[in-house]
């Protein structure tokens, strides 16, 4: 499998998710989500397997994988020597300034760690010593030189940076560091025995014990948080850890630095030095990690696993699926009294030789299965939401830690009910000797990077065998150790110094792709993730019979806390036979796939950043910029008055003589006529380039305007309509109201929420009302039709409510400290007031003006 493209975006952090401090991690829960006893801390029993590759795909290492995939010494063609000297430069600097950032974290855990040896040696040699001098050493062993070669690479580097200017050169210093990997070398051979013997002495020692448990590591300088506490056996993996991550860093250097710049020939020989070093010490850890051999007496691997739910007995359970040399093997958490280890429970498993992936044709039609309705996930995404900005602003407010846990418990619970239900792409797999298993994914990347790895394993000769109740104990129980994903995808399970990720819209054009070794119908797809799971938000138009499409087209995509972009090339299928029975879609090809990470000092700039993603020998290239929500929420009044996008609605209205302006009623005419059965459609985002062209022919009243509509995209049309009311200056139902709206919404009686959200409507100026009531009729027409087009009134909701409600200036609330607060806060009520309309009965203009005598209250 080809390693995921990482181009263009400087590696800044490489997050740890070897240990996760959050207590509601999957060690609490069984596949079901139900509580279970805690067990003890896990002992690591075995050696870490070091990842020599520079993706953030979770794999032991792209050596284990098959040949080819490690870093090059060199950059990817085209990429060095292609360096703007400026832009090189500047790029360098953030790289360096991340990387300095994350080294003087890892200074500060190298210096919590050595903090207890003194006092401990010191006590060694009295009457009652917590530890005997030779376990000390053991423990710590080469962690002072450790210590005291970062820090001298660290006291080098940080005037480099800090007086950054173009002729700088720090080559020499990434060399020494390499130079000095031999005591990597010796730490790493003894990495095993220190966490044993650490582990006995706390089983022995009380003193000890608590001492490991509780490390204090300093904050960074420009952190509010002067300390954390951190576990002895998280901050002993920490140099193995640092390793991979120097040498990503030193890949990201040479990528931008310029060929004939001084440093270039020195990054490459440090380079070349840390990845002969971690293929040494692969090789020696190779054994440790091995469960137990196969039939055929070689080394069983683990290469993959995660987390998936499988359709068993009609329900959903969240299964830990484990991919071997030779077989996969699918586990729930056994459910564990207190105080003993947690394991594995098999629940089947696969020879791969005896594992086929059935044709659509071939593959029987599965039980039905129960989707939940959309508007339930929206509503568990609002409550995480909600919850999210609570722990804030407990947090924030320094409350109990008691709350602060009881809240964060909830929100897993809400996280983990999304993961459970949100997924929808069968995945199957049949054992040709028995029974098949149904998987449902939430992404096409990942049904493909499980096939791929599963049919890579496959093209060696296996063999089909039967474990013994013994071999399947080893098998199940080494599971445990093996894992290389040890916490369900939820952002619960986040650490709080970890990222949030993006909240705002991501704006990207895919521009062109080659590679490809013959012509064929082609189109790409746009993937974020999204609340711990990865959702196809965008697809270009199908390129035909070409082997060199160039779609140029823009996508608005929406940002919920997103940390990844990925982008799938497909060939488009005609073969009506090719339908899968499980969802009735027609499958269509995948060509290739890459991913990149969203890192916010790169994307937060004003301009496009363009980039080349390589996915197996294909190259894509688009170009991305990110607006943040809380500037995407300012409504910007056009300067001309002439168009219509940005002027006020009563100004439209009057000069079209009309009560609905234009734009609204051919762009819903248009929906009506051609899109009403269109899955996503108001959610798919359209072709940006499409939407700007039919902005300006709008603005322009051209005549062309009807020829040009029954040509565009339907999703560029829906677009356009979106926008038209996204750019208003005020929102359509009015600044002035909005406070009232809110109010509103929030009433418990229904009468006195009846009589005031109608009496608000009458408070409308008639342009807008009328516009709200055609548009709501619209809505409701669109709806009708969710069994085809999958857009139920509470995603219709979601999607129009901000638009329509969002005030033209965000007041500041010395509450709301983040976008994301905002997002959860008021957009919630936004959608909320919509929806009470949307499910309203009819509501004519003429009845409620009709009903104004009866109520004359100021609003």
């Amino acid at each position: 499998m080809e390693p995921l493209s990482h181009r263009g975006l400087p590696r800044l952090s490489w997050i740890d998710t070897l240990y996760s401090n959050f207590s509601y991690a999957t060690d609490d829960y069984d596949a079901e989500g139900h509580e279970e006893q805690k067990g003890p801390p896990e002992g690591s029993e075995t050696m870490p397997y070091i990842d020599e590759s520079p993706t953030m795909s979770p794999q032991l290492s792209t050596r284990s994988q098959g040949g080819g995939d490690s870093i090059s010494p060199t950059p990817p063609e085209g990429l060095a020597h292609g360096v703007e000297a400026g832009k090189g430069l500047e790029m360098r600097k953030l790289v360096l300034s991340g990387f300095l950032a994350s080294e003087e974290i890892y200074i500060n855990q190298l210096e919590a760690l050595l903090l207890p040896m003194k006092p401990l040696k010191a006590t060694a040699t009295t009457s009652q010593p917590v530890l005997t001098i030779q376990q000390i050493e053991t423990i710590f062993y080469k962690i002072q030189d450790i210590y005291e070669i970062h820090k001298e690479f660290y006291d080098n580097l940080c005037p480099k940076v800090q007086q950054w200017d173009s002729q700088v050169t720090m080559g020499h210093l990434f060399q020494k560091l390499a130079s000095q990997l031999g005591v990597y070398k010796a730490f790493v051979d003894n990495y095993k025995v220190a966490l044993e013997t650490a582990e006995k002495c706390s089983q022995s020692n009380n003193q000890f014990q608590k001492i490991s448990e509780e490390l204090k590591v300093k904050g960074p300088k420009d952190s509010k948080d002067s300390h954390t506490s951190v576990t002895m056996e998280a901050l002993l993996y920490k140099p193995i850890d640092r390793v991979t991550r120097s040498t990503l860093v030193l890949h990201d250097l040479l990528k931008h630095t310029p060929v004939d710049h001084p440093d270039y020939p020195l990054l490459q020989d440090a380079l070349r030095i840390s990845q002969n070093f971690l293929s040494s010490i692969n090789e020696d850890i190779d054994p440790r990690r091995t469960a137990v051999t196969t039939p055929k007496g070689e080394t069983r691997q683990l290469v993959k696993d995660g987390f998936l739910v499988e359709m068993s007995e009609s329900s959903r359970k969240l299964r830990h699926v484990f991919l071997f040399t030779d077989v996969l093997l699918c586990a729930k958490l056994k459910k564990t009294s207190a105080g003993k280890h947690q394991q594995y429970d098999c629940k089947w498993y696969i020879p791969l030789a005896d594992l086929v992936f059935p044709s659509p044709e071939e593959s029987e039609a599965s039980p039905q299965v129960h989707l939940f309705p959309d508007h339930e996930l929206e509503d568990m995404k609002m409550k995480i939401s909600a919850l999210k900005s609570e722990i804030q602003k407990e947090k924030a407010n320094k409350g109990q830690s008691r709350a602060i846990e009881r809240l964060k418990k909830k929100m897993f619970e809400n996280e983990f009910l999304l993961l459970l239900n949100s997924p929808t792409i069968p995945f199957r797999i049949h054992n040709r000797n028995g029974k098949s298993y149904l998987f449902l994914l939430s992404s096409d990347y990942e049904r493909s990077e499980w096939r791929e790895a599963i049919q890579k394993l496959q093209k060696k000769d296996l063999q089909a065998f039967v474990l013994s109740s013994v071999e399947l104990q080893v098998l199940t129980g080494s599971c445990f150790k093996l894992r290389t994903v040890h916490n369900i995808p939820v952002t619960s399970n986040k650490d709080d110094d970890e990222s949030p990720g993006l909240y705002g819209f991501l704006h990207v054009i895919v521009h062109s792709a080659k590679g490809f070794k013959q012509s064929a119908n082609l189109y790409c797809t746009l993937e974020v993730d999204s609340f711990g799971y990865f959702v196809s938000k965008a697809k270009t138009r199908v390129f035909r019979d070409t082997a060199e499409p160039k779609w140029d087209e823009e996508f608005e995509i929406e940002l919920e806390g997103s940390q990844s972009l990925r982008i799938l090339c497909y060939e488009k299928c005609y073969d009506k036979t090719k339908v899968n029975k499980d969802n009735n879609e027609i499958v269509d090809k995948i060509m290739g796939k890459g991913q990149i990470q969203l890192d916010p000092q790169t994307v937060e700039t004003k301009n496009w950043h363009t980039d080349v993603i390589e996915m197996n020998g294909i190259k894509v290239e688009f170009s991305m910029k990110f607006t943040s929500r809380d500037m995407s929420l300012k409504r910007t009044p056009s300067k001309k008055q002439t168009g219509v996008f940005g002027v006020k609605i009563s100004v439209v209205t009057k000069r079209e003589r009309s009560k609905v302006p234009y734009i609204v009623r051919q762009c819903v005419e248009e929906v009506e006529k051609r899109g009403i059965e269109e899955v996503g459609i108001y959610r798919i985002s359209g072709v940006a380039t499409d939407i700007q062209a039919l902005k300006a022919v709008f603005d322009a009243n051209n005549k062309d305007i009807l020829l040009m509509l029954s040509d565009m995209d339907i999703n560029a049309i829906a677009g356009t309509l979106k926008l038209y009311f996204r750019e208003l200056p005020e929102p359509l139902l009015t600044d002035r109201l909005y406070p009232a709206f809110m109010e509103g919404i929030a009433l418990s009686d229904p009468a006195a929420k009846e009589n005031c959200m109608m009496h608000l409507l009458r408070s409308l100026p008639d342009p807008n009302l009328i516009t709200f009531l055609f548009l709501l009729e619209h809505l409701k027409r669109v709806a009708e039709k969710e069994p085809i087009n999958k857009m139920s009134l509470h995603n219709l909701a979601t999607v129009f409510g901000p638009t329509l409600l969002r005030p033209s200036e965000v007041e500041s609330k010395a509450h709301l400290t983040s976008a994301a607060d905002i997002w959860s806060h008021d957009v919630m009520a936004q959608v909320q007031v919509l929806l009470y309309y949307l499910q309203h009965p009819p509501i004519s203009f003429a009845e409620l003006k009709r009903n104004t005598l009866y109520f004359s209250t100021d609003v």
